[in-house]
């Protein structure tokens, strides 16, 4: 039964979000060399720059994980419980809306994608705090919307990513990241109380080796993230109509659909 609302505290969510939007917005106003370290790996030699816009990256990390735990420990169902589940999600929307913000120059299309990441990540914070009460009348509404913005968010990052023109040894470890952290969270939304941890490494797995298959292919960006959208989202589904207890006739159904419209989307978008 739904019936009861709560929101988040006012100012620890206006705290949260002013001190990760600040963070953000460290990666345009900095810009200083620190120099070049690099680690040599069996055959290859990987060299890392060290500067303070990636500092200021890894500062928003922090600050969206902690901030998150501070604003969430107001709700009275979390008081003395963990909240790792609900970090998942708002840690990954910083680091892939931090994504284009350190790739793009300074200028409007930069000012346009931190306005569409903050309005994102102010929207993730809310429903991440919905959904920890499961009889909130927001909580479906807030479980259907984290799942799409979780799927979104990986949309996103792999077109990011390949925009960049990022290096395999790079956009393998990321994408594995991502991939494993929306599937996870998105089979825990479905499955209250599950965590499917083979079923999401399984589905990052896929996706990773289908995006190394791909990297050497003249694909342009939203072509490569439809493509592993579609993986993703059809491997997830598939989990869960199965773990529903679904037969595997029907189950498939669903995510062969929806993997044909994005790869079909993918094959005709300019």
């Amino acid at each position: 039964m739904f019936g009861r609302t709560s929101s988040p505290d006012a100012n620890r969510l206006s705290v949260l979000t002013a001190a990760v939007l600040l963070a953000l917005a460290m990666t345009s106003l900095f810009d200083i060399q620190e120099g070049v370290q690099g680690i040599q790996l069996p055959g290859i030699y990987l060299p890392l720059g060290l500067n303070l816009r990636f500092l200021a990256i890894l500062l928003a990390l922090g600050l969206t994980a902690t901030g998150m735990d501070w604003m969430l420990r107001s709700h009275p169902l979390l008081a003395d419980k963990s909240t790792f589940s609900h970090l998942l999600l708002p840690t990954l929307t910083t680091l892939i809306i931090s994504a284009p913000l350190y790739i793009l120059p300074r200028g409007g299309l930069w000012w346009l994608a931190f306005g569409i990441g903050s309005l994102l990540l102010i929207l993730v914070f809310l429903a991440e705090y919905a959904i920890v009460d499961s009889s909130n009348i927001l909580y479906p509404a807030a479980s259907a919307g984290l799942t799409a913005l979780s799927l979104a968010m990986f949309l996103i990052l792999s077109i990011a990513l390949r925009y960049a023109l990022a290096r395999l040894i790079i956009l393998i470890p990321l994408l594995l990241l991502a991939a494993f952290a929306v599937s996870l969270r998105a089979l825990h939304l479905y499955l209250p109380g599950q965590w499917k941890y083979a079923w999401a490494a399984g589905a990052s797995i896929v996706c990773v080796q289908l995006a190394a298959g791909l990297h050497y292919w003249p694909l342009s960006p939203i072509k490569f993230g439809l493509i592993l959208l579609g993986s993703l989202y059809a491997i997830t589904n598939l989990a869960r109509n199965l773990e529903q207890g679904i037969a595997l006739k029907r189950a498939v159904i669903e995510p062969l659909i929806i993997l044909g419209v994005l790869w079909t989307i993918a094959l005709f978008v300019a």
